[in-house]
């Protein structure tokens, strides 16, 4: 079966095995079944139309931001000192955990992203 990872995500468990989630409503769940998609590694696509509305980070593991198409600045905030990565077309960047991230559109953009989901934390951007 095909899976489109804007609508449904793969969840990749520390014991190897691969399980699709609802992309819908992944973001729903109760926090007890939350929780059990914090170990191991979450792989989601998304397209973006405008800016992110949130700085992200996660604690637990470092993040793959793949750019799929379009152009975007990716900020990477290293301790109040802020470093924009230019990506376009097509390219990745290894966010490193704890480092608080965002992006500002160039123009419309489809992105993948692999990640720990484990303590993620959002501030407004």
């Amino acid at each position: 079966m095909v899976i489109n990872p804007q609508h449904t995500y793969v969840h990749l468990a520390d014991d190897g095995k691969a399980q699709e989630v609802s992309g819908d409503s992944f973001w729903q769940l109760p926090p007890e079944e939350f929780e059990r998609f914090g170990k191991g590694w979450l792989v989601s696509e998304f397209a973006f139309t405008e800016d992110w509305p949130t700085w992200e980070m996660h604690p637990e593991g470092d993040e793959i931001v793949y750019l799929l198409s379009g152009s975007v600045e990716l900020l990477l905030d290293r301790g109040g000192e802020i470093q924009t990565i230019a990506m376009e077309g097509s390219g990745a960047v290894v966010v490193p955990r704890g480092v608080w991230h965002t992006a500002k559109l160039r123009l419309p953009s489809r992105m993948l992203h692999v990640t720990r989901g484990e303590g993620t934390q959002n501030r407004p951007a």
